[in-house]
């Protein structure tokens, strides 16, 4: 059984370790060929990625815009068995990360932030969260293909637009993801254990589950198409929400 979604859901999940609905994997067809590569578009703002050991790696720059912290990146990957962290600089809420290259992104290992500020990870080409991956968040995260609308208007995507600077306003925060986009076939999948201190967001044209999802306040499940949820007696699919 596939549940279809015609219209944008929000719902604050208890346990659902009870559906038992079979599907098949969307298949992926970009070659993710770097791991975590930052692109140009933020100049001298730029991301700059520090490896601290051959297991981890720390992610230091961005655009600093009031509370708010900025990340754009050509590539993003985390092999399994390895993690990757955000640095929180004094003062930040929000670290906002972008991927504008071709490629999903693959996230088998941990992704984590030095701190307590909420996570939006962005990649309108699709995420993939693996059955090892992990998230070391206190705050909360949200992971989408769409674009994250901010408070001043503008809109913080996958498009590097030309036409007038990136982020010029000093006071700006995410208050929703823009819904009114071209479908695409973008998928975020789930096959791992994530579970985050807050809030924990989805939001895509399909999103695929299994595994366990765990928010320690709102579980928040957005698609535009479909949500599949695969589930087995030895591998059973479980989310909860404080």
């Amino acid at each position: 059984m596939t549940i279809r979604l015609c219209c944008w859901i929000r719902s604050t999940i208890g346990i659902l370790s009870f559906f038992s609905i079979v599907g098949t994997s969307t298949l992926f067809t970009n070659k993710v060929v770097a791991q975590i590569t930052p692109d140009a578009s933020l100049g001298a703002e730029s991301s700059r990625v520090k490896p601290l050991n051959h297991l981890l790696e720390r992610i230091d720059g961005g655009a600093i815009r009031g509370t708010c912290l900025f990340h754009s990146f050509q590539d993003f990957n985390i092999k399994e068995g390895r993690g990757a962290y955000f640095s929180n600089p004094t003062g930040i809420e929000n670290i906002i990360g972008r991927v504008t290259g071709e490629n999903y992104s693959q996230i088998l290992g941990t992704l984590g932030v030095l701190g307590n500020a909420n996570l939006y990870f962005l990649n309108p080409i699709g995420i993939i969260f693996g059955q090892n991956s992990r998230l070391d968040i206190n705050g909360s995260f949200s992971a989408s293909t769409n674009s994250l609308i901010l408070s001043d208007g503008s809109k913080f995507g996958s498009t590097v637009s030309q036409e007038k600077p990136l982020l010029t306003v000093n006071l700006v925060k995410p208050i929703g993801f823009d819904i009114e986009v071209e479908k695409r076939n973008t998928t975020i999948t789930n096959t791992g254990n994530l579970s985050v201190g807050q809030d924990l967001t989805f939001v895509a044209e399909n999103i695929d589950l299994q595994g366990k999802l765990q928010a320690g306040r709102d579980l928040t499940l957005q698609a535009q198409d479909t949500v599949k949820i695969r589930d087995s007696a030895t591998n059973p699919y479980i989310a909860q929400s404080g």
